[in-house]
């Protein structure tokens, strides 16, 4: 299960938490464009064989593939992307939601997203592809 984000928070709500206040550490949003990316760079690594059509998040200007393992009552996430910022997006959005029972990600809508200032300080295209990880994650969890 090397592949797939370990959760490092207790819940969803606690990443969310968590996530808010590394990013008010930073004065602008260059800065935390730089922090988002170095969090893509740490996700682990995403199995080549799982780069395909079956895996791909629709809706991203960028390459974005998502694969889940169902761990008992918990789904686990891992993910990754062609473009830089977006690879940081992917490890944002498997922070909140990977490790967590299914009934907790539903619970979880992406209006977090909105709350932390990511979508309004994002292009419209990358705030539609993150969005649409969060729908992924979400029907996945549906079943």
């Amino acid at each position: 299960m090397t592949a797939f984000y370990q959760p490092e928070d207790l819940s969803a709500a606690d990443a969310i938490a968590a996530i808010g206040e590394d990013l008010a550490l930073f004065d602008d949003w260059m800065d935390r464009y730089q922090f988002i990316i170095e969090l893509g760079r740490k996700l682990p690594p995403y199995p080549a064989e799982w780069q395909d059509e079956a895996h791909r998040v629709k809706g991203c200007q960028s390459q974005v593939w998502l694969a889940a393992a169902d761990k008992g009552e918990k789904l686990y996430f891992t993910g990754a992307s062609d473009a830089a910022i977006v690879s940081g997006l992917v490890a944002l959005v498997l922070r909140v939601y990977s490790g967590r029972p299914r009934a907790e990600i539903l619970a979880t809508p992406a209006q977090f997203l909105h709350d932390l200032g990511l979508i309004g300080a994002l292009s419209t295209n990358r705030g539609n592809g993150v969005a649409a990880m969060v729908e992924r994650i979400q029907a996945l969890a549906r079943g």
